[in-house]
This record gives structure tokens, sequence and C-alpha cells, in this order.
């Protein structure tokens, strides 16, 4: 009988073992590989991936992404793109437009790559929107490299960072009626705004729809060919010719069934951290990660379709991400409603068809759709008639498409990636309490009070996404304290 992939692993000497394979996890397994690192990668999955997993969810031949499906950061991150993933098999695949955002009156704003091509479509806002984006995508690589990980003292580029930085501290709602006096304008920010999974009154939202908007008009919001698997196939591929392992099915339970190893690094958020950690952790420690926040949840649908979405307004099929929410009033309202525990009756929705830019996803001819909605943390609520009545209000005839449908609560999310508590895919509130404090307040957020044990899931700076940094920062922290002297 073949010794089982764990047991043999128990009896090898690694310099570091990181759980979780995730884009985070995978992430800090090869920028430990690439320092010299002998690495092992532990998943208790059957497939490595975290969020970036791509299954057949409803019919045979239709390929959806489970969690993570349109990668804006996936292409901004700095340290994606040094790896060379293409080499690797990752293909990008880029729309026409990053995103549309449609409205009742069958009309639709298409945010472009070009910053002056977006601010016609947008009338009297045509040159506030000019102004406001403009110098924030020229000065992106500044801003993604000093905001996007552990807060830098002091700034290395200041006056990026305060162009960006002001506004980004205002509430996205005010932020929206100071820059803008047109309803459409006010709504496509306020859509982009709400990935922020906050009330749009809140201070630190408009740094989300600033971000989101950046990246729109800088490296663009791409899918990956044949679905995000192929983000975790060419990392994992990156690992393994860097001669890192990789093991699978494997659920660690505790500390003590890992194999020594000088550097352990958990791609989990912190919930999970302390029940494999247990009583090990300093009391202190633990009360500070016990009382990290999670925030709201999301309800997802995926379609298998017999037709592209008829949308009212046809130029909505240039963009890979279409935002449905009407204007900003009613955007803030299904926010606010989510943030209190309450169901909104017309969710604010973000909508992905990606086979109309990658037809390899399902049969000829056929395509597959997503949509998700926030809802409160841990809802069970089905929010599949909501989102399909919401569709429905700016594609009309979207119903008669559908070949087959599956829904994803809150609790089958977490219960598919348990990274996501109470269907959080941000694993943890990114308000201004918990930006740069993620998950507790540290000038070394991924270091924790045990030797050599390290931090690096969506719970770190700078939160969520699929960009690799949060792994990335931590294993430079856990290098950097590994030499002698060291302080990470």
């Amino acid at each position: 009988m073949k010794e089982p992939a764990a047991s043999r692993a128990l009896k090898k000497t690694y310099d570091a073992v990181v759980v979780g394979s995730g884009p985070n996890g995978l992430a800090a397994a090869i920028t430990l590989a690439k320092a010299g690192k002998h690495v092992l990668v532990i998943e208790s999955r059957p497939t490595p991936g975290g969020g970036t997993r791509t299954a057949e969810l409803t019919l045979p031949g239709f390929w959806h992404d489970i969690c993570s499906a349109v990668h804006p950061l996936g292409v901004a991150s700095p340290f994606f793109r040094r790896l060379g993933l293409e080499k690797y098999g990752l293909d990008w695949i880029f729309s026409p437009a990053a995103l549309a955002h449609p409205f009742d009156d069958g009309s639709c704003v298409l945010v472009q790559k070009s910053v002056p091509e977006t601010a016609q479509s947008l009338g009297i806002d045509r040159l506030a929107y000019t102004r406001l984006f403009t110098a924030i995508a020229h000065n992106a690589d500044k801003i993604i490299g000093d905001l996007f990980g552990p807060l830098p003292l002091p700034p290395r580029h200041i006056f990026a960072d305060i162009r960006f930085g002001l506004p980004a501290l205002l509430p996205a709602k005010l932020l929206a009626r100071m820059a803008f006096r047109s309803e459409k304008a006010r709504a496509v920010f306020g859509g982009m705004s709400a990935h922020a999974i906050l009330p749009l009154e809140k201070p630190v939202t408009a740094a989300f729809g600033l971000a989101m908007h950046m990246f729109a008009h800088t490296g663009g919001w791409p899918v990956a060919r044949g679905g995000s698997q192929r983000i975790s196939d060419a990392l994992t591929a990156h690992l393994i010719a860097l001669g890192g392992e990789m093991i699978t099915g494997w659920q660690v339970e505790s500390l003590a069934e890992l194999p020594p190893a000088p550097i352990v690094m958990f791609d989990l958020a912190p919930r999970q951290v302390l029940k494999i950690t247990g009583d090990r952790l300093p009391r202190g420690y633990r009360r500070r990660l016990e009382g990290f926040r999670y925030g709201p949840g999301i309800f997802k649908v995926d379609w298998a379709l017999d037709a592209p979405i008829p949308w009212q307004a046809p130029e909505t099929s240039q963009a890979v991400a279409v935002h449905l929410g009407g204007t900003l009033e009613e955007i803030c309202a299904s926010e606010r409603a989510v943030w209190e525990d309450r169901i909104p009756e017309q969710p604010y929705i973000i909508l992905s068809q990606p086979t109309l830019f990658d037809p390899t996803r399902a049969p000829a001819g056929r395509h597959i759709a997503w949509a998700y909605c926030h809802v409160p943390h841990g809802s069970t609520e089905d929010m599949t008639a909501r989102i399909e009545a919401q569709i429905e209000r700016f594609a009309p005839g979207f119903r008669s498409r559908i070949l087959a449908r599956r829904g994803m609560n809150t609790q089958q999310l977490e219960a598919y990636n348990p990274n996501y508590v109470g269907g959080d895919i941000n694993s943890g509130v990114q308000d201004l309490g918990q930006f740069f404090t993620r998950p507790v307040a540290s000038l070394n957020p991924y270091a924790t009070p045990l030797k050599g044990v390290y931090l690096c899931n969506s719970s770190t700076p700078p939160g969520g996404g699929v960009h690799g940094l949060c792994g990335y920062h931590a294993a430079g922290a856990a290098l950097r304290s590994s030499k002698p002297g060291g302080s990470g």
C-alpha cells in the first residue's frame, strides 16, 4: 500500500510550512521558495486555490468560478506582475469596458480604460470626472505600492498618496455628491464604492470607489481564460518549479500535526487560526484575534444560459462586470439594510457574463453568468428571486434564457471555504477601524507572538482580493525575522 502523502511529509525537513493554498498562501510559499527555502503547502480541499477555483456548478460543460471571478487586483498586483505567470498558462482576457452601469431609462455608463472616453458619457460631470481620475490613474503604481500593504511610515510618494488618500477617507456617498452633479455619475461611483460591503455613509468607503475606478483606468478588470482556477494552477506550477511541495486533502486540526519547520504560515481566517493554535497563543493576543470583526456576507447565483443576457442597453455587453442598483440612493439603501441585518428587497448586484469574452467556458452558443448581492452576516435567506428580478429590471426576458441555476448562501460559502466566515468574502470588515489594523493593531500585523508563526490571509493588509500581497508581505516579514538580528 502506498504511504499517504501526509505521512511522508512528516518524515521530511522543511524550512517553511504554509497551511492554505489560496492566492495569498501560494504567494507566501513562492516568496519563501524564491529565497531558497524548502516549502510545503498543505491544502484541505482536493485541489489548490482557496477562492480561485472553477467547476461545473450547473450543467456539464458550463464552467463557473466558484468564488472570485473578475480580477482587477490580479493585473494590478506588483507581486503577480513580477512572476511571469503567463509561462505557466495564465492568460488574461480584457473586455472593451471594465464595467457597465445600466439605468432604468435604457441608457448605460461604460467605465473604459480611457478616462476621457469614460468622462465623455457623463455630460455635465465630464470635467469633474476627468479632474478626479486623471491624476489618480497616472500615479496608480505609486499609490498601489504605498497603500496596498502595511501602512508605510513615512509614505514614499507623499504627494500621490495625499491626492488619493484625502478624498479616500470620506464616505462614498458624501464624495459622490461633492464631486458630481448628475445622478448617473453619482450612481456609478456608488456602485464602485459598494465593493467595500459597508454602508456608503461610513468613512473610508470612498477609497474603494476611487481604487476600483483606478484599476479600470489602468490595468483593467480581466478574467482568466478558462476560469479563475487557471490563476491557482499557474501559481502552483510556479511553486513546484521552484522546488516547493503541495499536499491536498489534508485538514489541519492542530499545530502538533504539522511537520517541524522554523516558519509556519496560515492562509486562514483568525477564527481558524485560533482553533488550530489552541492555548499556544498568549491570552491577550487570543482576545485580540477573537475581537476581529467579520462583515456581511454574500448570496451568489450561477446560471447556465441558452443565449446572452438581453440587456435593454445593448452596450452593457461590452463590459465584463455589471453593477445593478439604479441610483446612488438605491445602492446606499441596499448596503445600509445589509449592515443593519435587514434583507434588501432591491439589492445592489455585481454581475458578470464571462462567456461573452471567453467562449471556452460553455458549449458552443451557450453562456454562463453569475451574480451576487450582499446579505447580513450568516444569512440563509434565498435571494435568487430578488436577484433575478433586479436583472429583469434592466434586461427584460432574462429569465427565459435560463437553462439551470445554482445558488449559494453565506453558510454554504463558508462550508466551501472556511475563510469566508459568515459569507464574508473580504475575511473581515474593512472599515476605518480595521483598514490598516488587520487582524490586530501592530507594526507587523503578520507575526504572532509564537516564534516563527505568521498570518497571511485576507484578514491581514491589504485585505480582500486576488492579489497575493498579504502572502507576499507576510513572507517578507518572516524572512526578515529569520535573518540574524532580524525583527520582521
